[in-house]
């Protein structure tokens, strides 16, 4: 039988773990929708972190795969973030063009006496520091990268700050993460996984001026000086308006899908959503990736990395766990 395919006034379903580029031309927008379901959480049960720091890593993994996979080259995309939190670091690594892998580092014993509101709303668990955003296109490219400050708020408001003040592109995201409960079939037990949805748009008209935002007034005026007044766009605010209505439960819901979201959102306007870009949970770690950066130690680290007779090494992102003979390294110790 042949295959059926969507029909004129029909559209197709990406499903869970593929992100879906779509274009509003009556509004100069465009953005990309995502539904992650069994990727994210094989990934996460891999780590089985508290409850508050998965979801500060699911958030930051909606984000970057997101803005990674618009990425037209091939290499990484890496959004990392330092604080003086309880979760000090959290890293998410995109390797164009759909493999992720991530990890976070915190403490303990903070995060079992962090206050309530902390654990309500895990943004708090940050502290302050910086949010960095890295594309790496190789060996021969220069890497650019650029920095966010945080402050307790949420990486939603993060990641539009930084597009609205970095790229002085006017920018919408919305974020949810939620660990689901299922019945399973022919029982009564349970049995739970973690679910996530995330949209971005973007304002870009053909007129530059046109994005201009009252918050971004730009001109090369002195300092001091009174500069003029922009209204936002009549279009980017019905985008963000609508943007705005979109309920936590329609990003995770796999009944919904994102191409039905942005139908609900967008159909007045006519919304054009194009080939999704399927991501998948992958480390690129091996044991000849780790074996060339060992070979780099000195004599006096190979010998600090020795325990038990033998070199250990765990890869934080994936676990994997990785042994050595100290011999390997004798010569390129006393070279270096």
């Amino acid at each position: 039988m042949a295959e059926l395919m969507p029909g004129l006034g029909q559209f197709g379903h990406a499903g869970d773990d593929s992100v879906v580029p779509f274009q509003v031309e009556g509004l100069d927008s465009r953005g990309r929708a995502v539904q992650l379901g069994p990727m994210l959480d094989r990934l996460l049960g891999r780590h089985d972190y508290p409850e508050p720091v998965s979801r500060l890593l699911a958030e930051m993994i909606v984000l970057t795969v997101l803005l990674g996979t618009s990425l037209k080259f091939s290499g990484k995309f890496i959004v990392q973030a330092q604080t003086d939190g309880p979760v000090d670091l959290l890293v998410v690594d995109f390797s164009t063009p759909s493999d992720v892998r991530a990890y976070a580092r915190f403490d303990a014993e903070r995060i079992a006496s962090a206050s309530t509101e902390a654990m309500e709303n895990p943004a708090l668990l940050l502290g302050t520091g910086t949010l960095a955003l890295t594309v790496d296109q190789g060996a021969h490219m220069q890497r650019y990268q650029g920095i966010v400050e945080l402050n307790g708020s949420s990486l939603e408001s993060i990641a539009e700050s930084y597009f609205r003040q970095s790229e002085q592109i006017p920018t919408a995201v919305r974020l949810t993460v939620a660990k689901m409960s299922r019945r399973e079939s022919g029982g009564d037990a349970f049995t739970e996984s973690w679910r996530a949805g995330g949209l971005i748009a973007q304002f870009l008209p053909s007129a530059p001026e046109r994005m201009r935002l009252p918050d971004l007034p730009g001109g090369d005026a002195p300092e001091g000086a009174d500069l003029p007044e922009h209204e936002p766009d009549d279009a980017w605010v019905e985008v963000s308006t609508l943007v705005e209505t979109i309920e936590p439960s329609e990003l995770i819901d796999p009944d919904v899908g994102v191409e039905r979201l942005l139908f609900r959102l967008f159909h007045e306007r006519g919304v054009r959503v194009f080939p999704a870009s399927p991501v998948r949970d992958f480390c690129s770690c091996s044991k000849d990736r780790i074996r060339e950066v060992l070979s780099n130690f000195s004599a006096e680290e190979i010998k600090d990395s020795i325990e038990d007779g033998r070199i250990e090494v765990t890869c934080e992102f994936c676990g994997e766990h990785y042994q050595f003979d100290p011999a390997e390294f004798e010569q390129s110790g006393d070279d270096n």
